[in-house]
């Protein structure tokens, strides 16, 4: 079980975390976990830059068509649907 956070946004902010939670059918608290996770996945700023040339046998024009061959090769899966926990229907006590 998760801790509570509360946080205070002003409106402007509060209308673009539920317009960006809604554009991709998240509940704002799932929008929440999801930005501060992006934000502390790593202490390296530049991790691409690190890792640049390590991989052999790229085509010759991978940095000029990159979205061609990102495209091609990367399928996004939807994140899972979000629902609250079901209750359990109590069975009718019988006398």
């Amino acid at each position: 079980m998760g801790r509570p956070l509360q946080v205070y946004l002003d409106e402007a902010d509060l209308k673009r975390l539920e317009r960006w939670a809604r554009d991709r059918k998240w509940t704002k608290s799932q929008a929440v976990r999801a930005a501060i996770r992006a934000l502390t996945r790593s202490d390296d700023p530049e991790p691409l830059l690190r890792a640049s040339g390590m991989i052999e046998g790229l085509p010759a024009d991978c940095s000029e068509r990159f979205d061609r061959y990102l495209e091609e090769t990367f399928v996004a899966e939807p994140p899972a649907p979000y629902r609250a926990p079901r209750r359990r229907a109590t069975k009718a006590v019988r006398r």
